[in-house]
């Protein structure tokens, strides 16, 4: 791999003498996420597999490179999992776009985010030099923890190389359990049923129907199901992978408008927003097709606690991702000249000009 990595300096290298744009991209399963991509393509999966894996330790490491299916039969084989269910958004997802894009799947609420796994991270920057962040045990650190601060950059810092993330076991046992409930009492129900101790995994409501899977033990799952009532849903994993990859009819709207997701207080009341919506992460996230003008959905999503971000579709001059605060921005641009002080990597991908 030593010939992958001279490669990607060379072509670093050269980019930053000649100012050209690099586009860091594994498998493009998520290329439409973000602003609009610039510059060449950098493909990352010529550095790939799977560089060590501690099934007693509950840590694996791999290249960026590494396509997401192949770690997820490892896990498999193993019983284990990548608990923050990361959606693949295509066969091609790679690890290291799991990381860049920071995206988690329905059971983020109960475990955490992808962020809260990665234990430790290696980057080139922009003068081709290799850096290491991080390790591959838990522990408290002070100062930046840069190897989560890379998660959900976008690429925008720096190629990633490898990358060591916290795996867990599987359940041993999961149902979920189908409620009839308007939005309001649904969010009413989730944030009760968030203050006691149930083994709730994840939630989704969508027309009039709350979706609740169970996870754990199996004599707390029965107990938990004895006590919520609801029916028991038929093929539950097929939903929860539909809603994870998006491929629920839900989602498959015109996006003339565009997708938007809002990250709220859980506890935030149904929003007056006209439009379509679907609800997850016990009312943390919600998904909204609307005709409503940008400025208007972001401003609500701001009074309720939250921020809004146009996921998917729809007219991205307007800016994908919430606009930063003047000291947000700040430290972003900061950390932007730190690690890529010629401007190369991924420009404009979160925010247009930079």
């Amino acid at each position: 791999m030593q010939t992958t990595l001279d490669n990607f300096r060379d072509r670093i290298l050269a980019a930053s003498a000649s100012g050209t744009a690099l586009q860091i991209q594994g498998g493009g399963s998520k290329h439409w996420y973000g602003q609009e991509p610039q510059g060449e393509v950098l493909d990352t999966r010529s550095y790939s597999g799977i560089l060590a894996y501690d099934p007693t330790e509950l840590v694996l490491t791999a290249r960026s490179g590494t396509p997401l299916p192949e770690i997820e039969a490892a896990l498999a084989a193993q019983n284990q999992m990548l608990a923050f269910e990361p959606p693949h958004f295509g066969a091609t997802a790679t690890i290291g776009g799991v990381v860049a894009a920071g995206l988690s799947g329905p059971r983020r609420p109960a475990v955490g985010a992808v962020r809260d796994f990665v234990l430790g991270a290696s980057l080139m920057n922009g003068q081709g030099q290799i850096l290491e962040f991080g390790g591959q045990v838990m522990k408290n650190v002070a100062g930046y923890d840069v190897s989560r601060l890379l998660t959900g950059s976008m690429g925008c810092l720096g190629l990633l190389l490898d990358i060591s993330v916290k795996v867990l076991p599987r359940p041993f046992a999961e149902t979920t359990l189908v409620f009839a409930l308007s939005e309001a009492d649904a969010l009413t129900r989730l944030n009760l049923w968030a203050g006691q101790a149930l083994p709730i995994s994840a939630s989704c409501w969508h027309v009039g129907r709350l979706m609740l899977r169970l996870s754990g033990a199996d004599a707390a799952v029965r107990a938990a199901k004895a006590s919520l009532g609801g029916e028991e849903m038929h093929d539950a994993t097929a939903f929860w992978t539909a809603l994870r990859e998006q491929t629920l009819d839900f989602f498959q709207q015109e996006e003339e408008h565009g997708l938007w997701r809002l990250s709220l207080p859980s506890t935030s009341p149904a929003l007056k927003l006209t439009g379509k919506s679907m609800i997850e992460w016990g009312g943390a996230q919600r998904w909204l097709y609307s005709t409503e003008k940008p400025e208007l959905i972001r401003l609500t999503a701001l009074a309720a606690g939250g921020h809004a971000t146009l996921f998917r579709g729809g007219d991205k001059s307007i800016g994908v991702f919430a606009p930063l605060s003047a000291p947000l921005e700040k430290i972003h641009r900061r950390l932007k000249n730190t690690f890529d002080p010629a401007g190369i990597f991924n420009i404009g991908r979160m925010y247009k000009g930079w």
